[in-house]
């Protein structure tokens, strides 16, 4: 049987490489008894390896039984799977049997088995080397023929550090390993899946398919999908239910994905918009402005103050300046000045300070974000021929400086 009739046979959709290699090692490895160990993110369609190996096994005919380690509570785990005696517990009315005695000459798949309680992992190593195991509450070995597929979300190596799973236990169920790859790495098949979905929820509910448009389709794709294909499903089904349009744009589709995931989203950007780098980019230029605006106006309040009091130590005045306090600053005693150019230069300050009080209100008048943004931009486009150079000058993208050229006519 090829992978394509596999495929068709398990309902598998999608055509990348790496699931390609996962389905090529799970039909060589079936004819054996080998164990199987699944690794993958949740959701990524584990569970059905575990049936591609064993239809396709010679215990095919066999018993098939499926458990959820992590949905079975620890008390009553060693139970389900190796079965007890009655009497053996309170409330064990009558003796029962566990998986592996129902599954004799069958296959069993462990899912999420990194969550078995240490000494449920001891029982199941005792099974998969001898065969043998022992039910609650009995002190008969009994022998059971199983093959064990295992499969796990979980970094099993970090759980053995850790000290929560056995390593012996994991060499002993990965001789063969079956890695499937999250579906944010599977690519085209991410539509196919969509596609296929949809069909089906249109069947079943009785009304026409979706469809997405190309937009739609690249945010379909670029999408990391945490919830790998079981996310894509009930995504598709809601949409399916809830949308009257049957034609869905990239706009309706991005209001289905997860807000609380905005961080991988691409983003939808109307025409004409800007992105959500260019505002961050104009508000670390905006900052830039605002400071320089702010140090030139503590310059020219240093200079009018030193003109009102020419016998100050300037590098005191300075440091007062940058800390903020105008009070009690040192000053430098006459005689280490020429009085002559003081008299000269206080003759002057009366015209002076005006001149410079006047040119700062009308500064302050006339001054405004747009002005000096266009004003730093003309003068990096000046200082570099090339607007790639004048764009890392001013901490903006390329992009955005030739929009900004646009926006104020520079050329």
């Amino acid at each position: 049987m090829n992978l394509q009739q596999v495929k068709q046979r398990f309902g598998i959709i999608g055509n990348a490489a790496k699931l390609n290699r996962a389905l090529e090692v799970a039909v060589q490895v079936a004819p054996t008894d080998m164990s199987v160990l699944i690794s993958g993110e949740s959701g990524t369609g584990k569970e059905v390896m575990p049936q591609v190996i064993h239809n396709l096994s010679h215990r095919k005919h066999g018993q098939y039984i499926a458990v959820n380690c992590g949905a079975i509570p620890e008390g009553t785990i060693d139970s389900e799977l190796f079965g007890h005696e009655k009497g053996s517990f309170t409330g064990a009315t009558e003796a029962r049997k566990g998986y592996f005695e129902v599954a004799n000459g069958g296959t069993i798949f462990l899912d999420e088995v990194a969550d078995l309680p240490l000494q449920t992992q001891v029982r199941l190593l005792r099974v998969l080397e001898t065969g043998e195991f022992i039910k609650v509450g009995s002190s008969k070995v009994q022998k059971t023929n199983v093959r064990v597929v295992a499969a796990t979300n979980l970094d099993v190596n970090r759980a053995i550090d850790e000290g929560k799973f056995r390593e012996d236990l994991y060499y002993r169920l990965n001789s063969v390993p079956i890695h499937l790859p999250p579906l944010r790495e599977r690519g085209l098949d991410i539509h196919l899946l969509f596609r296929k979905f949809s069909a089906d929820f249109a069947e079943k509910y009785r009304m026409p398919g979706i469809q997405l448009t190309d937009d739609a389709v690249e945010i379909l794709l670029k999408y990391s999908w945490p919830g790998n294909i079981r996310q894509l499903k009930n995504i598709t089904e809601q949409i399916a239910i809830i949308e009257s349009d049957r034609l869905i744009n990239a706009e309706t589709l991005f209001r289905y994905l997860p807000a609380d995931n905005g961080r991988q989203l691409p983003m939808v950007i109307k025409q004409g918009e800007s992105s959500p780098n260019d505002y961050s980019e104009r508000e670390i230029l905006y900052k830039v402005l605002f400071d320089m605006r702010n140090e030139l106006q503590d310059l020219k309040a240093m200079v009018l103050e030193m003109a009102k009091n020419p016998g100050m130590d300037f590098s005191a005045r300075a440091a007062a300046f940058q800390q903020g306090n105008f009070e009690n600053v040192p000053t430098i005693s006459a005689p280490t000045f020429n009085p002559a150019p003081i008299q000269l230069h206080n003759a002057q300050t009366s015209n002076y300070k005006d001149e410079i009080i006047e040119h700062h209100e009308e500064v302050e008048e006339t001054l405004s974000l747009g002005d000096l943004e266009r004003d730093m931009i003309i003068k990096a486009l000046q200082k570099h021929k090339r607007r790639k150079n004048a764009a890392e000058e001013l901490g903006i993208s390329e992009r955005t400086l030739y929009r900004k050229i646009k926006e104020y006519n520079l050329g």
